[in-house]
């Protein structure tokens, strides 16, 4: 029998429901609606700054259901860190809202990174009967624009760069609709009331506008025009990338003569017909995050030689935008999309600014009017041992934060000189910024300090201390300085090695192997070769190289002809810098040597390191792969490729005293297999292999089981993985980076962990 209205009302309860995480944006709220109508539930659901908030009304049994369909079916890119829930007195409301958005004190909320465009929208961009055909703003609330659009919290179309364009009826319906994919979508739009397209010069006359621009981009990518093209967070400039004219008008513009350049090509089935896919390099391509992702690359196809010289991996990214999608199916061939800028610049984000910026480079500039608020690079990743590992964290990542483990004060990393992220530790999260680049310029600086700014705004955080690197010189230490608050300097290969261990969420001791190029250390020298245990709060250089002298210092990175000098002269003495058969001897004119030798031997602009990477460096001069180099780690990346052609021998010696590594059998080994007449790939694959063995031989000494392997040379996909493979074999259990860069671009995180760890204790090496 029914109960009547009375008594049934009395079964009736009310929870208030908090849930934090990446939940705004990601089509949270029209997901929680449907729940509550699924379950039979009335109330409300709202947006708030420190997450969503929701009070739902009904029977017991109705509520559980609501919640554990709220935590189990989530949208696809929601994130849920807690669901918290508390009894509150019924109201007795008859329907569920939505309603608008709450502004309450700080919180857990979190903003996910731009979102490349899902199926649904895809299949309307291409749809002749959708109103929305060819319209490249398309997006809904599972994909488009996110970071790099929001001005402020929480995220509602006010607080975002299309505050400006007002809905027709039709989008506003769909806006207002919980049962429709774009209910509260922040950045919806359509050809009628959204952001539009226009092809200009560079002194901003416009030739075409709407989609005659972008049909007549095409056209122009077809004749081997090079085009500025505003995409997401930032420019690109395309070109085609089977045309080798092009591509080498591209270069000598844009200053950058070898190093590889990425490739969008029009689908996944381009990927494979170029490059070799597996099932992990599928994922990543196709994700939301849509990387580039480096691929073996096949022989034999319509690329230009000159897109990635002599190297056997393109980098390749599949459309992420409606507009790409609809450039690329359009030219039916892939493009060059490099970043829009010079080289060391940021990338452009504004249509002025890239007129002027870029105008010595782009033929046309392909525009809209949506205004990008932060630039955001393209993430960068490679397949290592068979899972993703992020080389550059951009679009599609930053700023979602990485876990750390306990919580503490709040800190502000201002990373390195090189490669420089910067982020933010709050409570138990690092949010680590999108790749800001090296700060060699002025207006890296300025965006450097503008990010900072930035990140504290995003997160709602006021920082109680600021890590950085100890170099005095860098950029990133002096913003850190300027800031008034207390500084805690934190060693660059400590950093490098806390990076991946708070990644792991490992416990010390473990021993880190930080191998880079280099990285102030404190004794004063350059390290790079090190041998890091961290046991409890404390840690220790256990080993490094043997040092060598780097004859003009900085300069050395740029001419491993240098670092092969100083290798010889540390070996042999003045002796080995006058054998005319070794390549980096001829390299220098026989006054330039006699001017070198007076440095190293006075110790004038020759600093002392222990650098992994220079002697990378010094060994593929020796090998005469390359004497100079146009981009960083270009000759290691040549020895590496080299290797991979090889046979590996017997390994060259090598002897570990006390805590050092000396090299200088190694090298006399590499000298005398090539005067032998050996393969230069098979010494290649040898030096790779000893060093693995060099791994595994401290690890013995030490005896610690957890190994991390971080640094810059461990983007070396063949190092990285005999590493592995042989500290696996000898019974320790190897760790990499796979969401952390292993560059530069990962230590912001390492500075951070440890300076909060470190506040208020005395330094220790």
């Amino acid at each position: 029998m029914p109960l009547d209205a009375d008594i049934a009302a009395a079964y009736r309860q009310r929870w208030r429901i908090e849930i934090s995480g990446a939940v705004q944006g990601v089509g949270f709220r029209p997901t929680v609606y449907r729940h509550a109508a699924k379950n039979r539930v009335t109330g409300w659901v709202a947006n708030t700054s420190a997450g969503v908030v929701i009070e739902a009304e009904g029977r017991a049994k109705d509520l559980h259901a609501f919640r554990h369909a709220i935590v189990t079916d989530p949208p696809p890119h929601a994130v849920i860190h807690q669901v918290t829930e508390h009894a509150i007195a019924p109201t007795g409301d008859t329907a569920f809202q939505v309603r608008d958005s709450q502004s309450t004190t700080p919180g857990d909320l979190l903003i996910l990174p731009d979102l490349a465009t899902c199926n649904d929208c895809l299949a309307e961009v291409f749809d002749p009967a959708n109103r929305r055909h060819l319209y490249p703003f398309t997006n809904c609330t599972n994909c488009g624009p996110r970071y790099s659009i929001i001005m402020g919290l929480p995220y509602d179309r006010p607080a975002t760069t299309m505050a400006e364009f007002e809905m027709c009826p039709a989008c506003r319906a769909e806006y207002a609709n919980p049962r429709d994919r774009r209910f509260h979508a922040q950045p919806n739009a359509c050809p009628d009331c959204g952001p539009q397209m226009a092809l200009s010069t560079d002194d901003g006359t416009v030739i075409a506008d709407r989609e005659a621009a972008v049909d007549t981009a095409i056209e122009q990518l077809r004749a081997g025009a090079i085009l500025a093209v505003k995409g997401l967070g930032g420019f690109h400039l395309f070109v085609d990338a089977t045309n080798p004219d092009a591509i080498a008008r591209l270069r000598q513009r844009k200053r950058r003569p070898d190093k590889p350049l990425a490739l969008m090509v029009p689908d996944l089935a381009w990927a494979k017909l170029l490059t070799h896919v597996d099932a992990v390099a599928e994922q990543s391509l196709t994700s939301a995050a849509a990387p580039i992702v480096l691929l073996p690359r096949k022989p034999n196809t319509d690329i230009a030689d000159n897109v990635a010289p002599a190297n056997p991996e393109l980098g390749m990214m599949l459309p992420y935008t409606p507009l790409h999608h609809i450039l690329l199916r359009g030219l039916g061939r892939p493009v060059i999309a490099t970043s829009g800028n010079l080289s060391d610049e940021p990338i452009a984000i504004d249509n002025q600014d890239a007129r002027a910026r870029l105008a010595d480079i782009a033929d046309l500039f392909l525009l809209h009017n949506r205004p990008i608020v932060r630039p955001v690079e393209d993430s960068v990743v490679r397949i290592l041992a068979g899972r993703p590992q992020i080389l550059r964290r951009g679009r599609g990542y930053a700023p979602f934060p990485l876990p750390t483990g306990t919580a503490g004060q709040p800190v502000l990393a201002t990373g390195p000189h090189l490669k420089n992220t910067t982020g933010i530790l709050r409570g138990n999260q690092f949010f680590m910024s999108p790749h800001i680049g090296d700060l060699d310029t002025s207006a890296a600086e300025d965006l450097l300090r503008r990010t900072t700014n930035d990140l504290s705004d995003y997160t709602q955080t006021e920082p109680a201390l600021v890590a950085c690197d100890p170099h005095p010189d860098y950029a990133s230490t002096r913003h850190a300085e300027n800031l008034g608050l207390p500084t805690i300097q934190v060693q660059h290969h400590l950093a490098h090695v806390i990076a991946c261990a708070t990644e792991h969420n490992l416990n010390p001791p473990y021993l880190g192997i930080a191998w880079d190029g280099t990285g102030l250390g404190t004794d004063g020298t350059i390290w790079g070769g090190e041998f890091i245990l961290v046991d409890g709060e404390v840690w220790h250089r256990v080993a490094h190289l043997h040092p060598f002298p780097l004859p003009g210092g900085d300069v050395a990175a740029r001419e491993p002809r240098r670092a092969a000098f100083g290798l010889l002269y540390a070996a042999f003495g003045e002796a080995g810098l006058n054998v005319e058969a070794l390549a980096p001897v001829t390299a220098f004119t026989a006054a330039e040597r006699q001017t070198l030798l007076r440095a190293v031997e006075k110790g004038i602009n020759a600093p002392l390191t222990s650098s992994m990477g220079r002697l990378f460096d010094g060994i593929a001069a020796l090998l005469d792969i390359r004497q100079r180099a146009t981009f960083e780690g270009q000759a290691a990346m040549e020895l590496e490729w080299l290797a991979r052609s090889g046979n590996a021998g017997a390994p060259y010696p090598f002897t570990i005293t006390d805590d050092m590594i000396d090299w200088r059998p190694l090298l006399t080994a590499v000298l005398a297999a090539q005067q032998d007449g050996a393969a230069k790939a098979d010494i290649a694959a040898t030096f790779h292999a000893t060093l693995a063995d060099m791994m595994v031989a401290v690890a013995r000494r030490t005896g610690v089981p957890d190994i991390i392997l971080t640094g810059g040379c461990f983007q070396n996909r063949l190092l990285s993985e005999l590493a592995i493979a042989r500290l696996d074999d000898a019974g320790f259990k190897p760790h990499w980076h796979q969401q952390v860069p292993p560059n530069d671009g990962g230590i912001a995180l390492g500075q951070a962990v440890w300076a909060r760890l470190q506040r208020g204790k005395a330094p220790c090496a």
